[in-house]
């Protein structure tokens, strides 16, 4: 069962903010979507790039270092359709954003 662990304050992630979290030895992309939060594992399958510093287009994260896109409400690879990001829970507590690990 997934633990759910603070990883952001909403107020500091503003729409259209990405970020990179770590949490548990584990690197993290976390997403401000027009106001809903999404979280996909960070580092980019085409080359390692690092997803969190990517820019978000409402839900496509661009990776910062080959342009690979990716849909971050389902991890969905819109490059290569054969390449999915795992994705993880997330939830909104108060001021709190928490991902589920």
């Amino acid at each position: 069962m997934a633990t759910f662990v603070k990883a952001a304050k909403a107020s500091e992630l503003k729409p259209g903010d990405a970020r990179v979290v770590e949490l548990s030895g584990k690197s993290y992309a976390l997403f401000n979507a027009d106001g809903k939060y999404y979280s996909i594992d960070n580092v980019c399958l085409h080359r390692g790039g690092p997803l969190g510093e990517g820019f978000l287009d409402v839900t496509t994260v661009t990776c910062p270092w080959h342009g690979w896109q990716y849909d971050v409400t389902t991890g969905q690879c819109r490059t290569n359709p054969a390449a999915k990001m795992a994705s993880y829970e997330v939830k909104v507590e108060g001021d709190d954003v928490l991902i589920a690990i």
